[in-house]
Protein backbone atom coordinates (compact mmCIF):
# COMPACT_ATOMS: atom_id res chain seq x y z
CA UNK A 1 0.00 0.00 0.00
CA UNK A 2 2.92 2.14 0.63
CA UNK A 3 4.38 1.27 -2.57
CA UNK A 4 1.07 2.91 -4.63
CA UNK A 5 0.77 5.86 -2.33
CA UNK A 6 4.49 7.21 -3.49
CA UNK A 7 3.69 6.84 -7.13
CA UNK A 8 0.60 8.72 -6.97
CA UNK A 9 2.28 11.36 -5.06
CA UNK A 10 4.95 11.40 -7.53
CA UNK A 11 2.60 11.75 -10.00
CA UNK A 12 1.19 14.52 -8.72
CA UNK A 13 4.31 16.40 -8.48
CA UNK A 14 5.12 15.73 -11.81
CA UNK A 15 2.00 17.63 -12.52
CA UNK A 16 2.06 20.59 -10.44
CA UNK A 17 6.03 20.73 -12.18
CA UNK A 18 4.07 21.17 -15.52
CA UNK A 19 1.63 23.18 -14.96
CA UNK A 20 4.15 25.40 -13.23
CA UNK A 21 6.12 25.48 -16.18
CA UNK A 22 3.30 25.95 -18.44
CA UNK A 23 2.38 29.16 -16.25
CA UNK A 24 5.67 30.37 -16.46
CA UNK A 25 5.68 30.14 -20.38
CA UNK A 26 2.62 31.92 -20.62
CA UNK A 27 3.89 34.39 -18.48
CA UNK A 28 6.89 35.09 -20.07
CA UNK A 29 5.38 35.30 -23.44
CA UNK A 30 2.59 37.95 -22.15
CA UNK A 31 5.62 39.84 -20.99
CA UNK A 32 7.16 39.55 -24.40
CA UNK A 33 3.79 40.62 -26.56
CA UNK A 34 3.42 43.69 -23.68
CA UNK A 35 7.12 45.03 -24.10
CA UNK A 36 6.89 44.42 -28.00
CA UNK A 37 3.62 46.41 -28.17
CA UNK A 38 4.74 49.17 -25.81
CA UNK A 39 8.09 49.75 -27.70
CA UNK A 40 6.09 49.71 -31.57
CA UNK A 41 3.50 52.31 -29.98
CA UNK A 42 6.55 54.49 -28.40
CA UNK A 43 8.22 54.34 -31.87
CA UNK A 44 6.02 54.84 -34.13
CA UNK A 45 5.32 58.35 -33.72
CA UNK A 46 6.26 60.37 -36.76
CA UNK A 47 8.71 63.14 -36.69
CA UNK A 48 6.98 66.59 -37.04
CA UNK A 49 7.90 68.88 -40.04
CA UNK A 50 10.00 71.28 -37.31
CA UNK A 51 11.91 68.15 -36.26
CA UNK A 52 13.25 67.55 -39.81
CA UNK A 53 17.26 67.67 -40.23
CA UNK A 54 17.28 70.98 -42.46
CA UNK A 55 20.18 72.29 -45.30
CA UNK A 56 22.73 74.40 -43.31
CA UNK A 57 22.81 78.16 -44.09
CA UNK A 58 25.67 78.09 -46.19
CA UNK A 59 24.09 75.43 -48.48
CA UNK A 60 25.60 71.37 -48.60
CA UNK A 61 28.41 70.49 -46.98
CA UNK A 62 31.32 69.85 -49.48
CA UNK A 63 34.13 67.14 -48.99
CA UNK A 64 37.30 68.61 -47.97
CA UNK A 65 40.70 67.87 -49.28
CA UNK A 66 43.72 68.34 -47.28
CA UNK A 67 46.88 66.47 -45.48
CA UNK A 68 47.42 66.50 -42.35
CA UNK A 69 50.18 65.61 -39.51
CA UNK A 70 50.41 64.29 -36.20
CA UNK A 71 50.64 66.94 -33.99
CA UNK A 72 53.44 66.73 -31.62
CA UNK A 73 54.22 65.14 -28.16
CA UNK A 74 54.85 67.60 -25.46
CA UNK A 75 58.11 67.38 -23.87
CA UNK A 76 58.41 67.08 -20.61
CA UNK A 77 60.30 65.72 -17.34
CA UNK A 78 57.54 63.24 -16.11
CA UNK A 79 55.37 61.04 -17.64
CA UNK A 80 51.93 62.40 -19.01
CA UNK A 81 48.87 60.13 -18.62
CA UNK A 82 46.02 60.60 -21.54
CA UNK A 83 44.07 62.37 -20.05
CA UNK A 84 47.08 65.56 -19.52
CA UNK A 85 47.04 64.98 -23.36
CA UNK A 86 45.43 67.47 -25.83
CA UNK A 87 42.43 65.28 -27.00
CA UNK A 88 42.03 63.62 -23.90
CA UNK A 89 44.60 60.76 -25.30
CA UNK A 90 43.68 61.07 -28.99
CA UNK A 91 45.83 61.36 -31.59
CA UNK A 92 45.83 64.90 -32.42
CA UNK A 93 46.28 66.18 -36.09
CA UNK A 94 46.63 69.39 -37.82
CA UNK A 95 46.89 70.93 -41.14
CA UNK A 96 50.15 69.96 -42.99
CA UNK A 97 52.04 72.78 -44.78
CA UNK A 98 52.54 71.56 -47.52
CA UNK A 99 49.35 70.73 -49.02
CA UNK A 100 50.33 69.21 -52.49
CA UNK A 101 49.94 65.49 -52.96
CA UNK A 102 52.89 63.40 -52.97
CA UNK A 103 53.72 61.60 -55.84
CA UNK A 104 56.03 58.62 -56.58
CA UNK A 105 59.34 59.71 -58.40
CA UNK A 106 59.71 59.29 -62.01
CA UNK A 107 60.75 55.73 -63.61
CA UNK A 108 59.79 54.76 -59.67
CA UNK A 109 57.82 51.49 -59.84
CA UNK A 110 55.44 52.86 -57.14
CA UNK A 111 55.15 49.24 -55.33
CA UNK A 112 56.55 46.06 -56.22
CA UNK A 113 55.42 43.91 -58.50
CA UNK A 114 53.34 46.46 -60.15
CA UNK A 115 55.38 45.77 -63.86
CA UNK A 116 57.08 49.43 -63.99
CA UNK A 117 60.75 49.30 -65.34
CA UNK A 118 61.74 50.32 -61.74
CA UNK A 119 64.08 53.20 -60.07
CA UNK A 120 67.73 52.37 -61.82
Amino acid sequence: MQTADLAAGRGALGAGLVVAGIVVLALLIGMFLFGSRRVRNDDSRRPRPEEQPRMPEGGPVREVREHREPEEMPRTDERLTPHELKGHGNAGTRTSAAQERPRWDEGGSGGFGSGGPGAH
